[in-house]
């Protein structure tokens, strides 16, 4: 696994250790365990002894989109912290014998793939939108060919907002929305593609399992609302007001070249995950499939 020590990773880590799974985990520091391996992705440097064999290979590693105002310097690393680890990991299991390629690998992608969509439905199948996000997602899922030429199936995660107290969209949230001065986003118009925590885990382990699917899928809930509506919300569970809107020229003072990106509106559904298994019992069921019981979830769980 690429990337366990972030926001996702980390849950995901624990999940699939949880279930009796041994977790190798790249690092790019010096190991501090045997459960780690370094590896150099902006060098392309990757022993295949230690993807050879193994069951699967999951990918999330990435700079975080929001984690720094963009500049021309974060907007390279946000780019190359995906495509080197991808291409790495897809170059060496391609390179591998037969016999010995992981079966599977899942590389993190996400909605932005899709660009701003405005109030059009999308899902899988759609092209890839305009923008820096959808740039960043076209080469991203590209880096990958490699594994799949090589007959490796490959899932590409185009994730969505997951929603955790402790990161992801809810946390800068959070301080501002107990203190009385939360409110929506511009307009508030846009499309927000958010998902639990738990739907994103339970999606992703459901993916390792099914070797029936293959290509993008999107991991996102299948009620998206917007910014307005998930405002209220949030408002609403932490019995807070939600009456100070953010304008749009503040969060681009705020927030720079990522602000907008915040204001762009995605209205994607899980295609693939909603038929998955279809009529079968084995398909994918959401256990937070609308916005009130997520952000319970999320706040409380």
């Amino acid at each position: 696994m690429a990337g366990a020590s972030g926001f996702l990773g980390t849950r995901l880590a624990a999940r699939l250790a949880d279930a009796g799974h041994e977790i190798v985990r790249l690092v790019r520091r010096p190991p501090h365990g045997p459960d780690e391996v370094r590896w150099n992705p902006g060098t392309a440097q990757l022993d295949p002894a230690v993807v050879a064999g193994v069951d699967a290979v999951v990918n999330l590693a990435g700079a975080g989109v929001g984690d720094k105002r963009w500049n021309d310097a974060y907007r390279a690393l946000i780019r190359s912290s995906r495509v080197e680890t991808t291409s790495t990991l897809a170059i060496t299991m391609a390179g591998l014998p037969a016999e010995d390629r992981p079966t599977v690998l899942l590389n993190a992608s996400a909605i932005g793939w899709y660009g701003n969509t405005g109030d059009r439905v999308v899902e899988e199948d759609a092209p890839a939108g305009e923008g820096f996000l959808a740039d960043v997602a076209r080469v991203w899922e590209a880096a990958t060919r490699p594994a799949e030429d090589a007959g490796v199936r490959v899932v590409r995660l185009r994730t969505g907002l997951p929603l955790h107290r402790d990161g992801g969209l809810l946390k800068p949230q959070l301080l501002p929305f107990r203190l009385g001065v939360g409110g929506k986003l511009g307009n508030g118009r846009q499309w927000v593609p958010w998902i639990s925590m738990v739907d994103w885990l339970d999606a992703v382990v459901f993916l390792l399992d099914r070797t029936d699917v293959a290509g993008p899928v999107n991991v996102v809930g299948p009620n998206p609302v917007r910014n307005a509506e998930f405002t209220r919300e949030l408002a609403r569970q932490l019995h807070r007001p939600a009456v100070m809107p953010i304008p749009a020229l503040a969060l681009k003072v705020a927030l720079g070249g990522f602000a907008q990106e915040a204001l762009t509106s995605t209205r994607v559904l899980p295609g693939v995950l909603t038929r998955a298994g279809r009529p079968y019992r084995s398909g994918f069921s959401f256990r937070h499939p609308d916005l009130p019981g997520a952000l319970h979830a999320a706040l409380h769980g």
